[in-house]
């Protein structure tokens, strides 16, 4: 992750020389992280939600040709082509997060392997902020607790994201709950024994995350109420065309 670590170390350094603080550089860094990540992130959730109406409807092909595998496969092709899904359109966004952050996590762990030789960052990096006296050691409860509270807080606003469409409710259950609790737990003990300047981008991650999830859950409201209304019309048109078939029915 060195190749994607680097640049973000000079960004890191930038920032610093402009602001002259290690702990605020760090926070800028993560604002501007977040902001960077947030399209590709609103665009995993619409594509989440779109994969579970999909799968809806897939599922409505797959017990109307039940006896025909080739006609099941024809028709969700088709169901896929007139509405422009791509069944891989949720995993594009998660795979170009993924390098990011990862990149950054190694950079926090181990700054100074990736900043120029010989620069301020050396320094930088040990300066102290707030409560903390050294920000390359770790910071053993104040910042764990927060990583932890706002992972779960996050997690706990966003616990649809979990949902699986053809996995059962058992199954989706038990990965709400992992992500729920054990993931803010173990994102409390490694932020222990990290350096404190790690654990303050993911805390102040998670809590930019908080404020993201409102926003989502606000598009995930209107594209509920857009499909209640898209659903009400498919019915509204079956039941004038049943109507109209008896009509005819009637006339002969």
């Amino acid at each position: 992750m060195g190749i994607i670590a680097k640049p973000i170390g000079y960004l890191l350094m930038w920032i610093y020389k402009l602001v002259g603080n290690y702990g605020i550089a760090l926070i800028i860094l993560t604002v501007i992280v977040k902001l960077v990540l947030y399209p590709l992130y609103a665009k995993q959730i619409k594509s989440t939600a779109n994969m579970s109406e999909m799968s809806e409807k897939a599922q409505e092909i797959q017990r109307r040709y039940a006896n025909d595998k080739e006609r099941q496969n024809e028709e969700i092709q088709k169901l896929y082509s007139e509405s422009g899904f791509n069944p891989l359109s949720g995993c594009l966004p998660m795979l170009i997060q993924f390098p990011i952050i990862m990149g950054l996590f190694t950079l926090l762990r181990n700054p100074m392997k990736y900043m120029p030789a010989g620069s301020e960052m050396i320094f930088a990096n040990h300066e102290s902020f707030l409560w903390i006296q050294d920000l390359a050691q770790p910071d053993k409860w104040i910042l764990p607790l927060a990583a932890g509270i706002s992972t779960f807080i996050a997690f706990s606003m966003n616990s649809m994201m979990t949902q699986q469409p053809g996995a059962s409710a058992a199954q989706n259950k038990a990965m709400n709950a992992i992500m729920k609790y054990f993931f803010p737990l173990s994102i409390l003990w490694l932020a222990r024994s990290y350096p404190a300047g790690l654990a303050i981008y993911w805390a102040g991650g998670q809590f930019m995350q908080i404020f993201f999830n409102l926003r989502i859950n606000k598009i995930k409201a209107q594209m509920n109420e857009e499909k209640e209304k898209r659903m009400i019309a498919q019915r509204a048109e079956k039941e004038l065309a049943r109507k109209k078939r008896v009509r005819m029915k009637g006339s002969y």
